[in-house]
């Protein structure tokens, strides 16, 4: 049996499923993590640099302040902000707290296909998606009304800017596509300016390149089935049985949540005090006042049109999967569980929850008179590429901030991670099937040694050894009393961009 990882110690364990990290400025730091969950000491150095926003928000004079901080099982360093954080203060907002991948979030579907009647078609199936997501298949025509519409107004804005064609990925589209299952099907604008060029793109109706994109890094577009059912009341109500094949998709708002983001930075620097010298973390906060509204407005603007961007993107991802299945399984019907955000931030009146790499893990109380009012928010916690995902409850624990981790969490930096060993990702490759861009199998490039190196590189950054092992940390999150599982899923094919 191994033993457990060696704990930080500047933590203090104060049970089997919570530590805490004592800090300068006072500020309750909750981590829920098991003993047998690794942390980082890069991601505790980090944590404590972004604490020193509290001193910032200080000299910022009036009740501004951070109140509490939590911190998941998937805790590791981000750029600037852990990854797992949940931070929550009281009279400003954090753009970093954010970051740039806006409502990065989960998707996941159900289908009427078993994996005994895709795993026959794997080979065709692969070719089918590589051609959708790679080579120019999804043919997502968009008007400049249902672009604005999506930007403006969300999924139903799309959906509600006029008839849309018969033609690629849109022919998966169904008459019922429910919202009712989505953490928030619109995030609320007043113009979606910011960005008029993507809007007005190439004039009338036109496709591009950004939406119905993965992405690169951990975002990916998977085929499941469903392994294992932990409560039958709750999978039997969520639409989930044994066998049946699941697809997920993780993805945010890609260029567009990069540009939101610099905008906010932009009019946080230019709302900062000019008599007050700069944060030396450079974590720049926008209070919650008039003085800073115009700017702060026009950052929350473009924060809205990222994330309703964010839905609109990982609902063409799944319908091209949607599309995949059809064209080499025969019909299908599928139909969403659940998407849910993990890169955005809430504002109840002057308190707002800034969550990074963290999702929302509402209980009965935050779910009431929607579709999950009996069971808790559904929670989706994917493992690493080749690994088990699973399908969780909330159950609004205000120790956690009613929030639970979106992941296993890495424990090896990306740098180191693409120098390990090459035998490791052969036995990998053997074993699971990756859809990318490149078909290293196509005999055209196998005699390109610098691109299968680089491709190689790329696979290794996210490969299972890079993460933290999935069971203890759904674990931490059922012991914690954060959330329970309901169902395990096993993949059948991931798409990586």
């Amino acid at each position: 049996m191994s033993s457990s990882p060696t704990q930080d110690p500047r933590l203090v364990r104060v049970d089997e499923d919570w530590l805490r990290l004592p800090n300068p400025w006072h500020v309750p730091v909750d981590i829920c993590a098991a003993e047998d969950v690794p942390i980082e000491s890069s991601a505790i150095d980090e944590i404590l640099t972004v604490l020193q926003t509290a001193g910032t928000l200080e000299r910022l004079g009036g009740d501004a302040a951070i109140t509490r901080v939590v911190l998941t099982p998937d805790l590791h360093k981000g750029a600037g902000i852990p990854i797992g954080t949940v931070l929550r203060t009281r009279g400003a907002l954090i753009p970093q707290a954010v970051g740039n991948d806006i409502n990065c979030g989960m998707r996941v579907e159900t289908t009427s296909l078993t994996a005994d009647d895709v795993r026959p078609r794997l080979d065709a199936l692969e070719r089918r998606l590589r051609h959708l997501f790679f080579e120019g298949g999804r043919r997502i025509a968009l008007t400049a009304a249902q672009r604005e519409g999506l930007l403006r107004d969300g999924l139903p804005g799309l959906l509600d800017a006029g008839p849309p064609p018969n033609d690629g990925v849109w022919s998966a589209l169904r008459e019922d596509e429910r919202h009712d299952r989505i953490h928030r099907a619109r995030y609320p604008t007043t113009t979606a300016e910011p960005f008029r060029d993507w809007i007005t793109s190439a004039g009338g109706t036109s496709y591009d390149s950004i939406i119905g994109s993965v992405g690169g890094g951990n975002h990916f577009a998977e085929l499941q089935y469903v392994a294992a059912v932990h409560d039958r009341q709750a999978a039997y109500a969520w639409g989930f049985e044994l066998g049946q094949v699941v697809s997920m998709v993780h993805s945010g708002s890609l260029s567009l949540g990069h540009q939101a983001n610099a905008d906010g930075m932009d009019q946080a620097r230019a709302a900062w005090p000019q008599e007050l010298p700069a944060p030396d973390n450079k974590i720049i906060p926008m209070s919650l006042d008039e003085r800073s509204a115009t700017r702060r407005g026009r950052y929350l603007d473009a924060l809205g049109n990222a994330a309703n961007f964010a839905v609109g993107n990982r609902f063409f991802l799944s319908l091209m999967l949607r599309t995949g299945l059809a064209a080499e399984c025969g019909d299908l019907t599928a139909d969403l569980v659940y998407d849910a955000p993990h890169n955005l931030l809430w504002q109840d009146g002057d308190t707002v929850t800034h969550r990074k790499g963290a999702t929302p893990a509402g209980g009965y109380e935050e779910t009431a008179g929607g579709p999950y009012a009996l069971w808790g928010e559904p929670v989706i916690v994917p493992g690493s590429m080749g690994a088990a995902s699973y399908i969780l409850r909330g159950r609004g624990n205000p120790r956690s901030l009613a929030s639970a981790c979106h992941g296993a969490g890495r424990r090896v930096p990306r740098g180191a991670a693409s120098r390990a060993n090459d035998k490791e990702l052969d036995a990998f490759l053997r074993e699971f099937r990756v859809v990318t861009p490149l078909d290293h199998r196509d005999p055209k490039v196998t005699h390109r040694t610098d691109v299968l190196a680089a491709w190689r590189r790329d696979l290794k950054q996210e490969a299972p050894w890079v993460y933290k092992d999935i069971g203890p940390v759904v674990s931490s999150l059922r012991d914690a009393g954060v959330a329970d599982p309901v169902v395990e899923l096993r993949p059948l094919l991931t798409v990586k961009g």
